[in-house]
């Protein structure tokens, strides 16, 4: 397993301009044969999808090649792979379909860790079929979301529990496959969000146990898209409002409009970079994503272990980002200092670090940030050793001023 770090981030040219982007769980910058598969993409003969010339061919390989590498990267049947505008588009239309068949007395469980995107479609759809919310806790000092919190909100009236895989906020990766296999026992669905996990580390939807599951290629290296993946014969079973013109087919069935074909490609060049992470000698697109991932994994990891031994010298910085198993994505505040004048700092030193609870509104209250959130340090593909330097010395200038 082996990370060539220095070749990595030769293939990022806004690296050039000599910023340290620690930014990366918002969305990450963007390796040069990515943008090159978009132009290449758009700059070719294209038409609306068919087999009938070559512009039409070009259209239908695009998006056949993304669904296919979408499953290869997330463990997933490329039948079920519907493709979106974003992760929280996705969200509202299942919340919508699958809400059709909801009714008073059923039960919704959402948990007060997960990014508003896997939250709010769910509370909404809820209030309009007359079901009942329930909410999941998590330990905001140890920040593990457990079976232990998600027991106490099940029933056997529970339709549907929302996840996280990753909190976008402060890092923690529950166990997904055991509160899965949880709501399973109760008849509910699980719809797992994994915007924050794939990004980090491989995806198996099988082994998670997920009904559905979504990712977002812009938090991985590629073009703004949403994905949802699920089992075809599960969607098979769905009945989305749609056009009367437009296919039944799954997964088309769920997808609105014409499809962003340079942004396909780009995902699928996103797909192919992170499989090339690292140069073993796996077989097939699927096995060298996973050799990657892991080797990815171990990179990141050691950043955010240096970060942290960093950070702990430094008097007045709180992590809340402390679970055992969790992303390399560090949430901090500065006693007696507002985050937002220290993301302002580090800015001004070339260190995009910024401030905010980043769309994770419950997970932020219930750890007493409010609305307010903290300083978020993520570590992406392209970060290095020199990189946390800058961090870590612009935070000291900082608490100095």
């Amino acid at each position: 397993m082996t990370y060539d770090i220095a070749a990595v981030r030769a293939q990022f040219p806004a690296l050039a301009s000599g910023v340290a982007f620690f930014d990366g769980p918002g969305g990450t910058q963007t390796p040069s044969p990515v943008a090159e598969a978009v132009a290449g993409a758009m700059t070719a003969p294209l038409s609306n999808r068919g087999r009938g010339t070559p512009a039409e061919r070009a259209a239908d390989d695009i998006v056949t090649g993304a669904r296919a590498a979408l499953a290869d990267l997330l463990g997933a049947d490329p039948g079920g792979v519907v493709l979106g505008r974003s992760a929280t588009q996705l969200a509202y239309d299942f919340a919508r379909t699958l809400s059709a068949t909801w009714s008073p007395g059923d039960e919704v469980v959402v948990t007060r860790l997960d990014h508003d995107s896997n939250v709010r479609p769910w509370v909404q759809a809820a209030e309009r079929a007359g079901a009942t919310v329930r909410w999941a806790d998590f330990d905001p000092g140890s920040g593990e979301l457990t079976a232990g919190h998600l027991r106490e909100v099940l029933s056997e009236r529970t339709r549907l529990v929302a996840v996280t895989a990753a909190s976008n906020l402060i890092g923690t990766r529950p166990h997904i496959a055991g509160l899965a296999a949880l709501a399973h026992e109760h008849g509910a669905l699980v719809y797992v969000d994994a915007v924050h996990h794939a990004a980090h580390a491989a995806v198996d939807m099988a082994a998670l146990g997920a009904d559905f599951l979504t990712c977002s290629p812009y938090k991985f290296l590629g073009p703004h898209l949403g994905v949802l993946v699920a089992r075809p014969e599960l969607l098979e079973t769905l009945r989305p409002d749609k056009l009367l013109a437009s296919t039944d087919a799954v997964p088309e069935r769920f997808e609105y409009g014409t499809l962003p074909y340079e942004v396909l490609a780009g995902t699928t060049a996103a797909v192919d970079f992170l499989a090339a992470l690292d140069p073993g000698d796996a077989a097939g697109r699927r096995a060298r994503l996973v050799a990657s991932m892991a080797a990815l994994e171990a990179h990141e990891d050691a950043l955010r272990r240096r970060a942290e031994a960093g950070l702990a010298t430094l008097t007045g910085v709180r992590s809340y980002s402390v679970a055992a198993h969790r992303t390399p994505t560090l949430l901090l505040t500065v006693e007696g200092r507002d985050t937002a004048d220290a993301s302002r700092h580090l800015a001004g030193l070339g260190v995009n670090a910024p401030s905010g609870s980043f769309y994770a509104l419950e997970a932020s209250r219930w750890l007493g940030l409010g609305d307010t959130g903290g300083l978020r340090v993520g570590m992406a593909p392209y970060n290095d050793d020199g990189d946390v330097d800058r961090l870590l010395d612009g935070l000291a200038g900082f608490l100095r001023s």
